[in-house]
This record gives structure tokens, C-alpha cells and sequence, in this order.
């Protein structure tokens, strides 16, 4: 198969989140690819560390200190990519809080905060882009879900769960709106990915990492690289007949049912009969 199908030589890429984690492993695959970067994060000097690591690729990246919560500082920012580049082919939408609450607890501002962030500022990122997109008559939108899209977390994620469920919905829409059009647009749902909060929130529960990994049948966590190929495809030509899909990237979290038991706890089973014999 020809290289080329896969090749972004002279595209441009909007990467939100690029700091670090699946926006950084996100910037640096597509710069690997040609891609040129504009690179959006509140963390200014993280983005410039991203940006250094992909100019080693002979590709122009610049940086945009930009909250994603503030839809007049995402047009800001798109008004800058006009001027640097004037075109934009990829959108990887993944920036964006969320916040840990009990429902009982949890606040109207915390939720209206989760929501700005996840779900206005997501809308908002890929109404910008889209725009654009729609004008040359071609692009590609990657929006980043959660498994928390699809199924509840518990553990007082229901403000980031119910932003995330949103997100499958304006994914679902905006494809079926603009893919004629000629514009794409896919969601990637991650389960458990290692980043800094998820490390802080393990070592708080020793027991968490164990019960994610019940969970998940390929028998480990995910890390950032893990997205890498997946970005490369849906920013490429080799995914030209893929939109509105919602792809897992959970190691067969998904496929999983939830009573199920992973290949790789080799442990004895005992059917409900025998945990619950009959009285005579």
C-alpha cells in the first residue's frame, strides 16, 4: 500500500489539548506525517515544547495560548490561522475540563463549567473549523469522547459524562449535516488513558487502577501514543469514506459486557448455580 494514502505533506492542522497527553502524541503524528500544526492550549509553554519536538519534521508549527471555554477567543484563534495559513484540513478537537462531583453535590456553576467546556467550546472549535472546511470543500474533524460517552463511570463523573454524551450527538449531527459537503467528522472515545490527573487519582486509590483493568481485556492502561495511528488515519485520505463513526479506543473495554471476565485473569469460574445450590 502507497504511503501516500496515509501522507498530510503541506495540510494544515488545528490540535487543541497539545500541551500534553493525546493533544501532544496527537501534534506530533500528524507533524510525522507533514502536517503543519497550529497548536491551542491554555499552557502556552507546554504547547511551545510540543512545537519544538514537531519542527524536527520540517513543518511550520505555531502556538495559540486560547481557552477553549471562550468562544471569542476560539474565533480569535481562527482568525490567526487564517492569517498564518490560510486553509485548515484537520481539526483535533480534545481540549477541554471536567469536573468530579457527587450529583447530590454537584454545583449549577460546576456543571454550566463542565458544559462550556466539553460541549460549547467542543461546538464551537468545530463550527469554526467547519466553516472553513465547508469553503474549500474538504476536511476532517476528530472530536475526543470518553467511554463515559456511551456508559456511566459512576465515581461523580456525571457532569463530564453527560458533556461527553453530547459529544457523540453533535459528532452524529454535524456528519450527517456536512458530510455531503465534503467535510468529516468522527469521535474517538478513549477509556483510561495515563496522564497526570489519572497518575494523582491512582496513587489517592490504590485500588483503582485494578478495577479499571478488570475492565479492560487487553490487560493494560492506554497512553498517549495509543492515538497516534488512529489520528494519522482520520486526517488522511485513507479514511475518506469514515465519518460519523464513533470509534472505541479502549482496549475492548466497549466490546466487553460488563459481567464479562478478561482472557487474561486465569481464574476459576463457577456458574451462578454452583455459587447458589439448591435446598434440598
Amino acid at each position: 500500500m502507497s504511503s501516500s494514502l496515509f501522507s498530510l505533506t503541506d495540510r494544515v492542522a488545528v490540535v487543541s489539548g497539545a500541551a500534553q497527553g493525546l493533544g501532544q502524541a496527537t501534534a506530533l503524528a500528524l507533524a510525522q506525517a507533514g502536517s503543519h500544526l497550529v497548536l491551542v492550549d491554555r499552557n502556552l509553554t507546554g504547547a511551545q515544547q510540543t512545537a519544538e519536538k514537531a519542527r524536527e519534521n520540517g513543518i511550520r508549527a505555531v502556538c495559540c495560548q486560547t481557552d477553549v471555554a471562550n468562544p471569542a477567543a476560539i474565533r480569535e484563534l481562527f482568525d490567526m490561522v487564517d492569517r498564518e495559513f490560510g486553509r485548515v484540513d484537520f481539526l483535533g478537537n480534545i481540549a477541554g475540563d471536567g469536573v468530579l462531583a457527587q450529583p447530590e453535590e454537584l454545583t449549577i456553576e460546576q456543571l454550566q463549567h463542565v458544559l462550556n467546556n466539553l460541549v460549547i467550546g467542543r461546538f464551537c472549535m468545530c463550527q469554526e473549523a467547519g466553516k472553513r472546511m465547508l469553503a474549500q470543500g474538504r476536511g476532517s474533524i476528530m472530536n475526543i469522547g470518553s467511554l463515559a460517552s456511551s456508559t456511566a463511570l459512576g465515581r461523580g463523573h456525571i457532569a463530564y459524562s453527560m458533556a461527553m454524551g453530547a459529544v457523540i450527538q453533535m459528532t452524529r449531527e454535524l456528519s450527517t449535516e456536512w458530510s455531503y459537503r465534503g467535510v468529516r467528522v468522527n469521535c474517538v472515545t478513549p477509556a483510561q488513558v495515563v496522564n497526570p490527573g489519572l497518575t494523582a487519582r491512582m496513587e489517592a486509590d490504590p485500588t483503582l487502577e485494578s478495577r479499571f483493568l478488570r475492565g479492560i481485556p487487553a490487560g493494560r492502561l492506554g497512553v498517549p501514543q495509543d492515538i497516534m495511528g488512529l489520528a494519522v488515519l482520520l486526517a488522511s485520505d485513507a479514511s475518506a469514506w469514515i465519518t460519523g463513526a464513533i470509534i472505541p479506543m479502549d482496549g475492548g473495554n466497549m466490546a466487553m459486557n460488563a459481567g464479562g471476565t478478561p482472557g487474561h485473569e486465569q481464574r476459576p469460574v463457577q456458574s451462578f448455580h454452583q455459587q447458589n445450590p439448591p435446598k434440598p
